[in-house]
C-alpha cells in the first residue's frame, strides 16, 4: 500500500484511513520480524508505517489491536490461496486438490516472509487471545482437509483426530523451518510435506505416486 501525498491531497476521509490502516497492518508485521513482539512499539510501527502516532490510535486502541488486525489479515491471505488453488483444481480428486493448495500455499508464504513469520511465530508469543486466533485459523484449514478426503484402499477413512494432526503437524514444522530462517525456501518441501498430508488418506505408495506425477 501505497504512502499518500503530503499536504493537501483531497482524497476522500475514508479512502485516507483505509490507506492509513492497510499501511500500519503490512508495518505491524515487518516490525515483529525484525525486532519480534515485545520490541515492538507503537512509534516503530507508526515510523515505518508513515502514519502519526496519533493517526495509529484513531486506527486501533492498542499494539495488540493492530496486532489483531494483522494477523486476521495475514491468515485470511492464507484461507484465500488455499482456497483459489481448490477452486482450479474443482474437476481433480481430492489428493490433487490437497497438493495444488500445499504448493500454492508455501509459495505464498516464502514470498510474504513477514506475515509468515508473525502467524506461524510471533502469534504463539502474543498472548492468548491470539493464540485462540491460531487454533481458529489451524481449525479453518482442518475443515479444508478433511472435505472429500477418502480413506486407503481397502480401509476405512481416518478418525477426525487425523485431520487435526496433520494441519497442526504441518504447522509446526513450517514454524521450526521459519525460525532456522528458511522461510524462502519452503517451497521446496513440498514433496516431504505432501507425502505427510496424504499418507494416512491414500497410504504412502499412492501417496509418492501422486507427488511423483504432479
Amino acid at each position: 500500500m501505497k504512502r499518500l501525498p503530503r499536504g493537501r491531497h483531497g482524497l476522500p476521509r475514508e479512502y485516507v484511513a483505509h490507506n492509513q490502516r492497510s499501511r500500519l497492518v503490512v508495518a505491524l508485521a515487518e516490525c515483529l520480524a525484525a525486532k519480534g513482539y515485545e520490541r515492538t512499539t507503537v512509534a516503530a510501527v507508526g515510523k515505518r508505517a508513515g502514519v502519526s502516532k496519533s493517526d495509529f490510535y484513531r486506527q486501533f486502541g492498542s499494539k495488540d489491536a493492530c496486532f489483531v488486525a494483522a494477523y486476521d489479515d495475514a491468515v485470511e491471505r492464507m484461507r484465500g490461496c488455499v482456497l483459489a488453488a481448490c477452486a482450479e483444481r474443482q474437476q481433480e480428486g481430492w489428493s490433487r486438490r490437497v497438493l495444488a493448495a500445499l504448493g500454492s500455499l508455501l509459495e505464498l508464504l516464502a514470498t510474504e516472509p513477514a506475515r509468515t513469520q508473525m502467524v506461524l511465530v510471533e502469534g504463539l508469543r502474543a498472548g492468548r487471545g491470539v493464540y485462540d486466533r491460531f487454533q481458529e485459523g489451524l481449525q479453518a484449514f482442518v475443515a479444508y482437509l478433511r472435505d472429500g478426503a477418502p480413506g486407503p484402499a481397502g480401509g476405512e477413512r481416518p478418525p477426525e483426530a487425523t485431520d487435526e494432526a496433520v494441519v497442526g503437524g504441518i504447522a509446526s514444522l513450517l514454524a521450526r523451518r521459519v525460525l532456522a530462517g528458511e522461510t524462502k525456501r519452503l517451497p521446496e518441501l513440498l514433496p516431504e510435506i505432501a507425502e505427510f498430508a496424504l499418507t494416512p488418506y491414500v497410504g504412502a505408495a499412492e501417496a509418492r505416486r501422486i507427488i511423483s506425477e504432479a
